[in-house]
């Protein structure tokens, strides 16, 4: 049976990758960085240009939907306590009218404040077996639904002595927070995002796959995909 094809563009290592795939997608990522640990088909490419070309692209006829996730570091936390937002591309516009021109179901995923229409946020507490709280929002033009519950945050294990429940958690087995400044090592990062194939770096940056999973189960279902 042939799957349809989705392109993952700013694919980075591959966290939605892997999530469309175990849905049903046979997944191309497409990134200007190379990524070694990619674990399907890559495109070495500026993600904006082949986007805005794409019809010239000898494998569009392939593809049955796109995802993208632009850089989301103009609308980071980190910016918005800064105030440096600005020094950082705005990307959701450009890249929903290329998106939108394709005539494709799409999916554009980034940060919370990033200026998405109508998106559904997606929480690690959402799905069993991640330890990782990571909000991250997702709008698509094909009306995802979000799960029915977004369960109570736990507390996530920390090495600062200030918090009340300092050296009261097992980072082996409690949430943990997968960041740049994060406080866990780097096969907890990985267990708490399911990511098992990812470097440290690679994981602070990724969506877990258990997300994307469960946008493209939907897709695929509302699509007529399979």
């Amino acid at each position: 049976m042939t799957l349809p094809t989705i392109l993952s563009l700013f694919c980075s290592a591959g966290g939605d990758s892997v999530g469309y795939h175990r849905s049903g997608f046979d997944v191309i990522g497409v990134d200007i960085l190379t990524q070694p640990n990619y674990p399907f088909e890559f495109v070495h490419a500026n993600a904006l240009e082949m986007l805005a070309d794409l019809a010239r692209w000898p494998k569009a006829h392939r593809l049955a939907a796109i995802h993208a996730s632009p850089p989301c570091q103009r609308y980071s936390d980190l910016a918005h306590r800064n105030g440096n937002g600005d020094a950082w591309p705005d990307l959701i516009g450009p890249v929903r009218e290329m998106l939108e021109a394709t005539g494709l179901p799409y999916v554009i995923e980034n940060v919370e404040g990033a200026p998405l229409r109508d998106p559904i946020t997606l929480c690690g507490t959402m799905f069993p077996g991640l330890r990782v709280i990571r909000h991250r929002l997702f709008e698509t033009n094909w009306g995802a639904a979000a799960p029915t519950e977004h369960p109570s945050h736990p507390l996530v294990f920390t090495h600062d002595k200030r918090k009340a429940h300092y050296g009261r958690l097992d980072q082996d087995t409690s949430f943990v927070q997968v960041t740049g400044g994060g406080n866990c090592t780097v096969a907890n990062k990985r267990a708490a995002m399911g990511v098992p194939w990812m470097t440290g770096a690679e994981a602070n940056e990724a969506i877990p796959p258990a997300y994307s999973e469960f946008i493209g189960r939907q897709l695929i279902k509302r699509g007529g995909l399979t």
